[in-house]
């Protein structure tokens, strides 16, 4: 629901403004999106970063040319747990879950990679990690009490607080500061397609100043066609994390490649990526030369 995918798609601006009958494929996780990729079925891919650069280093033709959102993990909990508010620190309020699950999505996804670094970070175990292939999945297992705690995106937090009456243990913030929650990947074939791709981050970069800007206005947008949740809910969702823009600033790359060391640990790579490997950010300095929106 954070995704400007939901504004494309709600408006039909791919249609109205570049007269094109797009394929939309909704996905559970990063890595499913990356086997797409392989598979020769995607173009473009709404993906958290830790995904593609394992693609990439797999190998696979594949780049990412714009962001999108930063900060879009969060860890919830039960109300038994506290907060980090009320814990003394980050590795007292992450020792609450000792014997407890964790639901959060597949290995390989931004949200697993986060969660397991973080435990290691603080010499704590990662057995307690259940990963799922969808977040619909893991609200689940918290409703019938199998999980203590979820670690996922903003709309499987806001669903997990609303209906099952958990809270925010971590906010986004102190998992993973300006982490890649979502950027624009393609293929690399369509490096070749230069108008097409500057017209299609131009609409994008436009959405997201709708989600940052108008959040009212996004959340209606979203919610007519979805009809499964309200305009409030996915203004709730967009609060949680409100980091959205279409540019590729120094944070959000120093942040990505922050993950390559914790991957080849992770044994997701073997060799180490170079931020030219994973960004081209000459179509989308085009659209954005100004100043990031992420934190403004």
């Amino acid at each position: 629901m954070h995704h400007s995918s939901h504004v494309l798609k709600s408006l039909r601006l791919l249609e109205t403004e570049l007269g094109l009958e797009p394929q939309w494929n909704l996905f559970g996780t990063g890595p499913a999106m990356v086997e797409a990729f392989a598979a020769g079925e995607l173009d473009f891919g709404y993906i958290g970063l830790p995904p593609l650069m394992i693609g990439i280093g797999r190998g696979l033709p594949l780049v990412c040319v714009a962001g999108g959102h930063c900060e879009g993990t969060v860890m919830v909990g039960s109300s038994a747990m506290r907060p980090l508010a009320e814990c003394s620190d980050t590795q007292t309020a992450l020792q609450q879950f000792k014997g407890h699950k964790i639901g959060t999505p597949s290995q390989g996804s931004i949200h697993d990679i986060i969660i397991r670094n973080l435990l290691t970070e603080y010499g704590l175990s990662a057995e307690c990690i259940v990963n799922y292939p969808w977040a619909d999945l893991i609200a689940e297992d918290i409703r019938t009490g199998t999980l203590a705690a979820a670690v996922g995106t903003p709309p499987l937090a806001v669903m997990c607080q609303k209906w099952h009456g958990l809270k925010t243990i971590l906010p986004p913030e102190k998992l993973w500061p300006f982490n890649p929650s979502y950027g624009i990947a393609v293929h690399t074939r369509m490096l070749d397609a230069g108008n097409l791709l500057n017209d299609f981050l131009r609409i994008h970069e436009n959405a997201c100043n709708m989600l940052r800007l108008k959040p009212d206005q996004a959340a209606a947008v979203i919610a007519k066609p979805l009809k499964v949740v309200d305009a409030q809910f996915i203004q709730e969702v967009f609060a949680v994390s409100p980091r959205y823009c279409a540019s590729l600033p120094e944070e959000y790359i120093e942040s990505t490649m922050k993950f390559v060391p914790v991957l080849q640990k992770m044994g997701h790579l073997t060799e180490k990526l170079s931020a030219e490997q994973v960004f081209n950010c000459s179509f989308i300095e085009k659209i954005h030369p100004e100043p990031q929106h992420y934190y403004l």
